[in-house]
């Protein structure tokens, strides 16, 4: 089951999408609407971002809130 949903994910959130953040419950997560850019999908489902703002912090997938802005040119 996990295999198929980290495969879901790396095919609707390849490297290079642009995301911005919505909610993050985390006391060290960027600041609500800080935007990066997606550098992958590890193999639990987490979502590796880059942020602008120099943080790294994951995206957990259904726990945290983000909307792409931009999807990467193919």
């Amino acid at each position: 089951m996990l295999d198929k949903i980290v495969e879901m994910l790396r095919k609707e959130y390849p490297k290079g999408t642009r995301i911005e953040l919505l909610k993050m419950d985390d006391f060290q997560a960027p600041p609500v609407g800080s935007k990066g850019t997606v550098v992958g999908v590890d193999d639990i489902g987490s979502i590796l971002v880059h942020w602008d703002n120099g943080s790294s912090l994951n995206i957990v997938y259904g726990e945290d809130l983000f909307k792409v802005i931009t999807e990467p040119k193919k």
